[in-house]
C-alpha cells in the first residue's frame, strides 16, 4: 500500500503536554478544596475532551452539571494562560515532520482538544511546517473516536482515507482510525500503555517518531 498522507493526534503524539494539563486542573482542584492528582494521574483523564478530563478529576460527589461546568471554565481560562509553561514536542518529532515533508506526504492534525488551543500549539511549536488541516474539538461535531473529523481531514488532503496512517498515543486514536478506514499506528512514547494500543486495533506501535518511516512506501 502507497501512502500519501499521515494524520496526527496532538496531546501524547506530537506534544508531550501533560504537565500543563496538570497543573491547570491541579490549580482549579485547589481552588475548590478538592484534592489534586500526580501529574502522572492525567495521563487516565486526557484523550477524551477536556469536559470529561475535568470531570474525572472532580471527587465523585462534585460531578454534578454545573459544577462541572463551572471547572471547566475556570480550567480553560487557566490553560490559556499557562498552556506553553512545560509542553514541548517528542524527540524526533521536528525530524519526523521534516522527512515526511520532503518525501512529499501530506500531514494533518485530528484531536479532541478544542480548536482554539491546537491551532495556537501547532502555530507556537511547529512554525512554517506544513500541518493543515488542524481540526480540534468543535462545538456540534462529534469527537473522537466517531471518525468524522479524521474523514474530513482526508477530504480537505484530497486522499483516500485508505492512503492515510493516523499516529496516536490512545485507544480512541486507534478506534478513530479503524472506523476511518486509515491505517492505525500507535506512538509506543504517548500517554496511554502498549496493550491499550494493541486492544484498539493498533496495526503496529512504535517506540521512536522516526520509526515512521519504515512504515511508509512511497
Amino acid at each position: 500500500m502507497v501512502f500519501k498522507a499521515v494524520l496526527f493526534d496532538l496531546d501524547g503524539t506530537l506534544l508531550d503536554t501533560l504537565g500543563d494539563l496538570a497543573a491547570a486542573a491541579n490549580r482549579v482542584l485547589a481552588d475548590r478544596g478538592c484534592p489534586t492528582h500526580p501529574t502522572d494521574a492525567y495521563r487516565w483523564f486526557v484523550g477524551d475532551g477536556s469536559a470529561l478530563l475535568i470531570t474525572r478529576a472532580l471527587p465523585p460527589d462534585q460531578r454534578a452539571p454545573e459544577t462541572v461546568a463551572a471547572c471547566l471554565e475556570a480550567f480553560l481560562e487557566d490553560y490559556n494562560r499557562n498552556w506553553h509553561l512545560a509542553t514541548r514536542p517528542y524527540d524526533g518529532i521536528e525530524p519526523l515532520l521534516d522527512r515526511l515533508a520532503e518525501r512529499g506526504l501530506h500531514m494533518g492534525v485530528v484531536t479532541n482538544k478544542p480548536h482554539r488551543f491546537c491551532r495556537m500549539m501547532i502555530d507556537h511549536y511547529f512554525p512554517g511546517r506544513p500541518l493543515h488541516p488542524v481540526l480540534g474539538q468543535q462545538e456540534g461535531i462529534p469527537k473522537k473516536p466517531d471518525p468524522t473529523q479524521a474523514l474530513e481531514a482526508a477530504k480537505l488532503l484530497g486522499v483516500h482515507p485508505s492512503e492515510c496512517l493516523f499516529l496516536g498515543d490512545s485507544g480512541v486514536d486507534m478506534q478513530t482510525a479503524r472506523r476511518a478506514g486509515m491505517m492505525p499506528i500507535g506512538a509506543g512514547w504517548g500517554f496511554r500503555p502498549a496493550q491499550e494500543l494493541k486492544e484498539a486495533g493498533a496495526t503496529q506501535i512504535i517506540q521512536h517518531p522516526l520509526s515512521l518511516l519504515n512504515t511508509l512506501t512511497t
